[in-house]
């Protein structure tokens, strides 16, 4: 998400968009038009955008800058003003105070985008939320990728293809172009209603490419293969000795198998992580006590669906057929639905519907969009590119987390195994403090995933330039190796009690600053530890190894 340098009370918009290099000097923006109709005019001259149109005001202003892009985006955009908001590359940030003072029957709303918020990186098939990218591909609304940062990971890394991401699915379409020069099929699959593909389109999809939409860790590999095989799980353990790092299953069994476990604890050592799903069963059928599988194997990360669209339940009331107005995928919520207990005044607290939730038990360790997500599967049956997912399937929600491993692998392919699911939980979105989640304490895991937030992380844990803080997050279980390169490890407002156990290597400094508390039971511990000899396996593989001199 963008942080605000300064607001102030203006607006902006624009289809035009230039591709021009980037100077770190040049100021962004959000502008918000009062009229979502309004598109300004521009011709290009010399690397620039040159206002043509009638407006004399307008002109007035935009021809005392240099004007690199103002193009229309969702991003940043509460529902309302999807077709209002505009992002804006110019030479001074002065625009957003001139274009206000002078264009006020132009614009309403402005705002610079702190220089930390630039760090991002799109792809020319980004979709509707595009701004330093472009659109391309479908025009498609991938605003989960903006709430999960996942650009910021992108400034890091798009992935590599010597990171090779397991599809244990149906079939995937290796005929589509988003697949096609990627996809390895170790075993062919059944179609499944183009559920294998919709899957890997989430983890993997080939981005860049001018087609459809970019996957997560869209430069990685993907190889393929069915799913079940129950008791032996003998597809999963040919991916990984096949030296495949990440496997995502987006598909349950229900029932526990000795043998099974044993495959996983092997596929582990030899340093391959399963993502799979909950289930969608609701709380209501389910009462956190029903467990699939192999999302509640010991050290597979088990991932349920939360949502992520709509800032605040006001954003999108609906009426219901009671006469009575509920909210529909508000950020942060488990369930899909939600109402306010005083549902006739639409205040005070706020409750969920325990049906519209994923399976929800205390094997579960992250959440992940799923309500509002592109379905892939329907292009590749029916050729669709308009329609989104309206339940909450852990199928979806599942490569998100799979294909944001890529990207950790990807990065840094020397992270320990025993690492990734940590930095996860470390850097996720908490969502302990909304109202309507808290009846589910301890069955849903540690948050929503945050996929940039977790790229940067390993990016500054393995620089010995960088600092890291981890905050505002109170853990009561799980364990949290991790080894850290950086200058500086911080813990913030963050809390390790009862049975968690944190267990940190650093090379240098751990500082525990304010709200920091480590009380573990007897079933936890804490362990922090200095090891001036700790050195990298390997080096970190940046998109641009440029990024390494951002701040010199």
């Amino acid at each position: 998400m963008f942080r605000t340098l300064r607001k102030v009370i203006l607006s902006c918009c624009c289809l035009c968009y230039l591709t021009v290099g980037l100077a770190q000097e040049d100021a962004w923006f959000f502008f918000r038009a009062n009229d979502s109709l309004f598109e300004p005019s521009f011709k290009t001259a010399e690397g620039l955008l040159i206002y043509d149109g009638s407006d004399q005001r307008l002109k007035n202003v935009l021809d005392r800058y240099r004007i690199k892009t103002f193009k229309k985006t969702y991003r940043n955009a509460r529902q309302q003003h999807l077709k209002q908001t505009f992002f804006v590359i110019a030479d001074r940030e002065t625009l957003v105070d001139d274009l206000l003072k002078e264009a006020p029957h132009l614009f309403h709303f402005g705002e610079v985008i702190a220089s930390e918020d630039k760090k991002i990186f799109e792809p020319n098939d980004y979709g509707l939320s595009s701004t330093i990218g472009d659109s391309k591909g479908f025009q498609v609304n991938l605003d989960y990728y903006d709430y999960l940062e996942v650009p910021k990971a992108w400034y890091y890394t798009i992935g590599s293809p010597n990171t090779k991401i397991g599809i244990s699915d149906g079939t995937v379409d290796s005929i589509s172009p988003d697949f096609k020069y990627k996809t390895t099929v170790i075993k062919k699959s059944s179609l499944s209603n183009a559920h294998g593909s919709g899957v890997a389109s989430i983890a993997a999809a080939q981005g860049d490419d001018g087609f459809g939409i970019p996957g997560i860790c869209y430069d990685c590999e993907i190889y393929s293969t069915r799913y079940g095989d129950y008791q032996q799980l003998s597809q999963l353990l040919e991916l990984s000795q096949l030296g495949v790092r990440v496997i995502n299953c987006s598909w349950v069994g229900s029932r526990y198998y000795e043998t099974a476990q044993a495959v996983i604890d092997e596929m582990y050592e030899n340093g391959t992580v399963i993502v799979a799903g909950a289930g969608n069963k609701g709380f209501n059928a389910t009462r956190g006590e029903r467990l699939y599988y192999p999302a509640s194997y010991d050290k597979v990360i088990s991932i349920s669906a939360g949502m992520y669209k709509h800032a605040l339940p006001e954003d999108n009331l609906i009426l219901g057929k009671d006469g009575l107005y509920y909210g529909e995928n508000i950020r942060g919520y488990i369930s899909r639905t939600m109402g306010y207990r005083d549902r006739k005044r639409n205040i005070g607290p706020t409750d969920n519907f325990g049906e519209s939730t994923g399976t929800l038990n205390e094997h579960v360790d992250l959440l992940a969009p799923t309500v509002g997500v592109f379905q892939y599967g329907k292009y590749i049956l029916e050729g669709k590119t308009d329609e989104y997912l309206t339940y909450q399937a852990t199928s979806a929600s599942t490569p998100f987390v799979t294909g944001t491993i890529g990207l950790m692998l990807s990065l840094y392919p020397c992270i320990p195994t025993s690492s990734i699911e940590p930095i996860l939980k470390l850097t996720c979105y908490t969502i302990d403090d909304i109202d309507a989640n808290k009846r589910w304490k301890g069955l849903y895991g540690a948050g929503m995933i945050r996929t940039g937030a977790a790229v940067e992380a390993v990016f500054k844990l393995y620089n010995k330039s960088e600092s890291i803080t981890f905050e505002d997050h109170h853990f009561s279980r799980w364990k949290f190796p991790l080894e850290a390169l950086s200058e500086e490890v911080r813990f913030q407002n963050i809390s390790f009690t009862e049975d968690a156990q944190l267990d940190i290597i650093a090379r240098n400094q751990i500082v525990l600053s304010a709200g920091t508390t480590l009380a573990p039971n007897a079933n936890g511990s804490s362990r922090l530890s200095i090891d001036t000899s700790l050195t990298a396996q390997c080096d970190l593989q940046l998109r641009d190894p440029a990024i390494l001199n951002d701040d010199k």
